[in-house]
């Protein structure tokens, strides 16, 4: 069975920096696209983040040039760095991923749990 944990959320200040981690376990045969993603209260859930298969990142708008997604495919880790945090990134932060789930090039999408940012002004 896979799972995604997310950890790495906490309370910082505005203009904190956070590193958020993404950990995929389970029988697992390889991450193509993951994501971040974020929900803030009474709002829709939105992407932040996604780094391509091939390592290529692209980013929202609202998070360009503060963000940065990264993969480590042989520990199965996508990470988020964010910098510059505002009180507006308060959010949970959702991994979504790619798994490749047999050794056919068979993939399906997970969710994570996700993981509390506080970003207090």
């Amino acid at each position: 069975q896979v799972q995604l944990v997310e950890s790495g959320g906490d309370l910082v200040q505005a203009g904190g920096s956070l590193a958020l981690s993404c950990a995929a376990s389970g029988t697992i045969f390889g991450i193509g696209d993951a994501y971040w993603y974020r929900q803030a209260p009474g709002k829709q859930r939105e992407m932040v983040a996604v780094i391509h298969s091939d390592g290529s990142p692209d980013y929202a708008d609202s998070m360009k040039g503060r963000v940065a997604i990264s993969r480590d495919d042989a520990k199965k880790i996508v990470y988020l760095q964010m910098n510059s945090l505002k009180p507006e990134d308060t959010a949970v932060y959702y991994c979504y991923a790619q798994i490749q789930w047999s050794i056919a090039p068979n993939y399906r999408y997970y969710w994570g749990q996700g993981t509390q940012v506080t970003v207090s002004s």
